[in-house]
């Protein structure tokens, strides 16, 4: 399995401490951030390999984010995926047009979780190299 660095964008504690838990457990290493903006600002900086991001966020909400990391060419190249309680028909189409490359919804299921970070990573970093 791929290893990455995985910023994990999420403003609820409970879930933010979930989700780090299970992909450190899968060898990943995870940055935080509890806010749009201050997410926006990290993959700037950090230029993580993956972005788990929740679309309900203070300051700059996960669609917008979305867009802004996905205009901008030095930040367009980082995958996605929305981790969202947004689960009503058409959620998912709304968040991939926004620009997020998958969509995970909540309560999370663990395998579901790890499988798509799994694959993204791999796919992302086959073409990095690519």
């Amino acid at each position: 399995m791929t290893k990455g660095r995985i910023l994990v964008v999420e403003d609820d504690a409970d879930n933010l401490q979930l989700v780090c838990i299970l992909l450190e457990t899968a060898g990943h290493e995870v940055l935080t951030s509890r806010s749009g903006q201050e997410g926006l600002d990290l993959v700037r900086q950090e230029h993580p390999d993956l972005v788990v991001m929740d679309l309900s966020l203070p300051e700059v909400d996960g669609w917008t984010a979305a867009r802004e990391l996905k205009a901008d060419p030095q930040t367009a190249v980082v995958p996605l995926l929305a981790l969202t309680a947004h689960t009503l028909p058409g959620d998912r189409k709304r968040a991939l047009e926004a620009g997020f490359d998958g969509y995970i919804s909540k309560p999370i299921n663990i395998a579901v979780l790890i499988e798509t970070v799994s694959r993204t990573l791999e796919q992302a970093l086959t073409l990095k190299e690519g």
